[in-house]
């Protein structure tokens, strides 16, 4: 069998580590919402099915106690969420008040407890990088959530948790990169004046939750000009961005720019909305693209947290993340599955258009064909805007 190595450098033991849940597998957020599709149970059992994920560094997530979570959430918020998983409904009051039950956030079976678990991931992921090492929570990545409302069906922040782990832990210098089609928003606000963390991200360019200038003339939130209170660094990029552009960026400004920075850890928030099968955005990535930003952050810092965020095509998002895995180990992908690892794809259903007619390719491999393309104009001059002083 013909096999594709994947890079990746090598860093001191332990090796790396996966946390993941059950919780997945059973939870959906109901009907037709973009998340009513399994994502971390399909990583996992791809994984599994590859041979990649024993269970000595496979690390069952625990759940973030209210606690935990008030060291960044309101308590009257996490009441609420809590009361909604109990009673299954909130007051048009407390809906509107928490933003639970409306604009993509659904009060479904599990609207505390999985939430609340892939903040257990991270707070426990950045209680374990006191050390060096090098942690996988695909689970994690919920980057729109507030400190008191719900926001972009993210009811709970875990990246900013993980990174207040970090923190409470003794580090110092922390670099946050979000390469999820959507602004990183709620992490960067969260650590809007905080000189201590670094947050940078690459997301579509008038992609929700993009605002416009206020009249205080301030730079639009994630515009290549927003640097929130001055370590924020972002990079909206055009629909149809492509590998090669992707490749530019970060050799260009995102690489530079964290090695500046020098990082103790580093926390990458692997979204993988913006391959071009996902039917939230319109960017044009291969899930290759996502896999070499993970090859190239993994030198950068002796600590380094892998989440995940957007990805709305089971198949896509799967198939993405299970490669992010085998990057941070140096596993090689097969160019064609075995057949336990097509059968985990197989056996998906997507209630979407783009799921009827599924591509053969989708069920037999876990690599896409390359996406390079033009690198075009506006791209350059992204690159050139961000990393002046």
């Amino acid at each position: 069998m013909t096999e594709r190595p994947v890079s990746a450098s090598p860093v001191s033991a332990p090796p790396p580590r996966f946390i993941g849940s059950e919780i997945y597998r059973r939870s959906t957020y109901g009907g037709r919402h973009p998340l009513a599709i399994p994502r971390v149970s399909t990583c996992i059992d791809l994984c599994r099915a590859l041979g990649w994920l024993p269970d000595a560094v496979y690390v069952d997530s625990p759940r973030a106690t209210p606690k935990q979570l008030a060291r960044f959430h309101d308590p009257a918020y996490i009441a609420a969420v809590q009361r909604a998983e109990r009673q299954q409904r909130l007051s048009e009051e407390e809906q509107l008040r928490f933003n639970l039950g409306r604009n993509g956030n659904p009060i479904y079976a599990e609207v505390f407890r999985r939430p609340a678990t892939a903040c257990g991931a991270s707070i426990l992921a950045g209680e374990l990088l006191a050390e060096p090492g090098v942690i996988h929570s695909p689970a994690g990545g919920t980057h729109h959530g507030r400190a008191d409302h719900a926001s972009g069906f993210c009811y709970f922040n875990d990246p900013v948790l993980g990174i207040l782990a970090m923190l409470d832990a003794g580090l110092t210098r922390i670099a946050y990169l979000d390469i999820d089609a959507h602004h990183g928003d709620g992490v960067q606000d969260a650590f809007h004046d905080d000189p201590r963390v670094f947050t940078l991200s690459i997301h579509e360019d008038a992609r929700w939750p993009m605002k416009a200038s206020g009249p205080d003339e301030a730079p639009a939130a994630g515009s290549v000009d927003d640097r929130a209170g001055g370590l924020a660094r972002n990079l909206p990029v055009p629909a149809g961005f492509n590998d090669s552009e992707m490749a530019f960026l970060m050799e260009e400004a995102v690489l530079p720019m964290i090695a500046g920075f020098a990082p103790e850890a580093l926390v990458l928030q692997c979204g993988a909305d913006g391959l071009e099968e996902d039917p939230l955005s319109k960017l044009s990535l291969s899930n290759g693209a996502l896999w070499r930003v993970v090859s190239q952050v993994r030198a950068l810092a002796p600590r380094l947290l892998v989440l995940g965020g957007g990805g709305y095509n089971p198949w896509s998002v799967g198939r993405a993340w299970a490669g992010v895995w085998a990057t941070l180990n140096g596993f090689p992908v097969p160019e064609r599955l075995p057949a336990a690892a097509e059968a985990v794809l197989r056996g998906l259903d997507w209630r979407h258009s783009k799921g009827r007619n599924p591509p053969d390719h989708w069920f037999t491999t876990l690599a896409d064909p390359p996406r390079d393309g033009p690198l075009r104009r506006e791209v350059r001059g992204l690159a050139a805007r961000v990393t002046a002083p």
